[in-house]
């Protein structure tokens, strides 16, 4: 029988995740499983842990990488946090936010929206307009929307939503490992990501933190959390204390790369990584503004690691993506929702925000726009 894994193509990752992984984090993956309770895969868990916390510039005793992807990490803070009936304000500015109310609706919170231009932040006097005189649990926001290349202002927003009295709860999937993600100074009480954007590790892992705060909200729920397996009170007896506590058989070959890739992250210094990712950026931006391409979102509020591209009226958006794949081995995605088929989305994100991947995929769409 034919074995499809002995034909894989290696193929450039330039679209909106996953992005390339360094050969140290395979191998890493390639390491002999140990079992979930070895004494020596629980020193592995608390390294993993006190690096995540480095990551995400936080202190907060709860923070784990969920075993699962970004939406997984999603659906763990919203699952501990709502209660039916809650109050929940989703600022949407893309399909992630979208993703968030359609999340919440289904733990029965009661949500509202405040929605935004795809291709535009959240406007922080908008959010604080809209909550004066009104009381929510939670309200939640994008940092780095994937579906428009957009960067929010949530600093700024942080400190509206603390003034309201509301948990803070950040979609840090993109940003983080590509741009400053500062979960305590910004006043975040919950936050999730996922490994296999600017992290450069596969698929599979979302980190989450919790704030004391949040903590205490969760503790102080009058029903059970109603996802055994992303109940947060279990989880944590896993990851935390002298006495580890079975609740899931973890991942053992994705948490040694997730390792992998955090160390690596570590030994590059995370301001040096943070202006790889711009200096990829700005290269990108300027081949393709000499081609005669836009791009969709205003330079200031541009994220380096997600790039947003307009296609030209005459050109057949979805063959351009196939014949960089197929041709060129590169992969770069199409636009969701309002804006398929009007942009291509161009990752340079972790290991592939890189100056020679960038020439190499200018090459390549110049030929097949015909430049």
């Amino acid at each position: 029988m034919k074995n499809l894994l002995d034909h894989m193509e290696d193929v450039l990752l330039m679209g909106p995740g996953p992005s390339c992984v360094h050969e140290a984090v395979y191998k890493a993956m390639a390491t002999r499983s140990i079992g979930h309770m070895d004494f020596y895969f629980i020193e592995i868990m608390d390294e993993i842990k006190a690096l995540l916390m480095k990551t995400l510039n936080t202190q907060n005793r709860l923070t784990v990488p969920v075993s699962g992807t970004g939406s997984a990490g999603m659906e763990t803070c919203f699952v501990n946090l709502i209660e039916p009936g809650d109050r929940v304000l989703v600022l949407i500015n893309g399909v992630f936010g979208k993703r968030m109310e359609d999340v919440a609706g289904r733990l029965g919170a009661q949500v509202e929206t405040l929605e935004f231009e795809w291709g535009t932040p959240v406007i922080p006097d908008k959010v604080a307009e809209k909550l004066k005189g009104e009381r929510f649990k939670i309200v939640s926001v994008v940092h780095a929307e994937t579906s428009t290349g957009v960067e929010s202002p949530v600093e700024e927003i942080g400190k509206i939503v603390t003034q309201h009295g509301a948990l803070y709860l950040v979609d840090t999937v993109t940003s983080l490992g590509g741009i400053p993600v500062e979960a305590d100074r910004w006043g975040v009480d919950a936050l999730y990501s996922g490994s296999q954007k600017c992290l450069s590790c596969p698929p599979g892992i979302a980190p989450v933190t919790f704030s004391d705060r949040a903590v205490e909200a969760i503790g102080a729920r009058k029903s059970k959390v109603p996802n055994w397996y992303l109940d947060m009170n279990m989880v944590i007896q896993y990851w935390d204390g002298a006495n580890r506590v079975y609740h899931h058989t973890a991942p053992i070959n994705m948490l040694y790369a997730f390792y992998q890739s955090l160390l690596l992250i570590h030994e590059e210094g995370l301001m040096s990584i943070f202006n790889r990712h711009r200096n990829a950026h700005d290269r990108l931006v300027a081949g393709l503004e000499k081609m005669g391409l836009q791009m969709l979102v205003a330079p200031e509020y541009r994220l380096p690691m997600l790039n947003a591209v307009k296609v030209p009226g005459d050109i057949d958006e979805a063959a351009v993506r196939v014949a960089l794949r197929k041709t060129h081995k590169i992969e770069i995605g199409a636009g969701l929702g309002p804006l398929a088929g009007k942009i291509w989305r161009i990752g340079v994100m972790g290991h592939t925000a890189r100056v020679e991947n960038v020439d190499r995929l200018l090459s390549a769409l110049k030929t097949e726009l015909g430049g």
